[in-house]
């Protein structure tokens, strides 16, 4: 698979996330079929790996997908890149506000987790409490020491990249972006291909909305099931959005592909910073999601689809969150 860099770090421009294996999509699967599935990807030639240490069935405990993915790339954890992500909270700094203690202690237990002495990226999960300069400043420490390799933030606007990217360089910025989620292009991206940050857009298929796979019909499990949450897939939305997928479609005809893959090869020829991680828990999709890296856009092909997308009007838009 071609690579890409985030700042200093290569990666396949094509990377994996792998929440689906322990929240977020319904009945998870068995450890032995997820960790099959990691070192099948890793196999395809897929060497960026993204996990947090929240993503845990129900959110009742940490580390559970760590763990998944520490067991499945321990044996080749030289030929990977794996980023994870914390929660840290001003409440955890103590009376001394001592946010660089408060962050080292959670990325030990990810160390732990994940079977390795060193991350590759660790981000904030998401603001909050602590400036995030306190956090650059510690994030930078950590660099010293080797204890990462960069750092990174997700959701996050112009405004808090600059902010922490002045006291620490990042490596990454994880937002949320796709086809039906293009806010990060108005000033997010633009900063980033500046300063030399990777952009790694989670939800790059917009929870499946992309694939062609959805339809107005399509019910979800009502336990852990983000898609029941995500407005661009209620009935209503999905039949709204029907002329992108139908967009999608003639493209994903003439190309031989499939409406994911270009959904992300239209991602990957824009914006040469941008690595998607799209997330799945079926070894088959995981594959068809890498293969877009196979997918190539001619300039025309491109312009005409980016022109045809701008006129279509999105049904459903989940905004800038936290």
């Amino acid at each position: 698979m071609k690579t890409r860099m985030l700042r200093d770090i290569e990666v396949s421009e094509v990377g994996m996330g792998c929440m689906a294996f322990s929240h977020g999509y319904g009945k998870i699967p068995p450890e032995d079929y997820a960790i099959e599935a990691i070192r099948g990807a890793f196999e395809h030639g897929c060497t960026f790996f993204d996990t947090a240490e929240i993503y845990s069935p129900n959110l009742a405990g940490i580390g559970h997908n760590e763990k998944i993915v520490g067991k499945a790339l321990k044996d080749v954890r030289d030929q990977v890149v794996i980023g994870t992500k914390l929660f840290v909270s001003r409440m955890e700094t103590g009376l001394r506000n001592d946010v660089y203690r408060a962050v080292r202690k959670h990325l030990e237990g990810s160390l732990s987790r994940l079977q390795t002495d060193y991350a590759d990226i660790y981000y904030l999960h998401r603001t909050g409490s602590i400036p995030v300069e306190e956090v650059a400043e510690a994030m930078g420490r950590l660099i010293d020491e080797g204890l990462i390799r960069g750092w990174g933030l997700s959701q996050v606007d112009t405004d808090e990249i600059a902010r922490a990217h002045a006291v620490t360089p990042l490596t990454a910025v994880q937002n949320i972006y796709s086809m039906v989620e293009r806010d990060v292009e108005k000033s997010v991206i633009p900063f980033c291909l500046e300063n030399r940050i990777g952009v790694v857009p989670f939800s790059p298929i917009a929870s499946g909305l992309l694939s062609r796979k959805i339809t107005p019909e399509t019910r979800f499990e009502k336990h852990d099931d983000v898609r029941n949450w995500v407005p661009q897939l209620s009935r209503e939305n999905i039949a709204g959005n029907q002329p992108i997928i139908d967009l999608l479609a003639q493209y994903a005809d003439l190309k031989q592909a499939t409406s994911a893959q270009i959904s992300l090869a239209w991602m990957l020829k824009k914006y040469p910073n941008v690595v998607p991680i799209p997330g799945s828990k079926n070894k088959g999709r995981i594959i068809e999601n890498l293969d877009a890296s196979l997918v190539e856009l001619r300039d025309e092909e491109f312009a005409a689809l980016d022109e045809a997308l701008n006129r279509c009007r999105v049904y459903g838009h989940r905004g800038f969150t936290r």
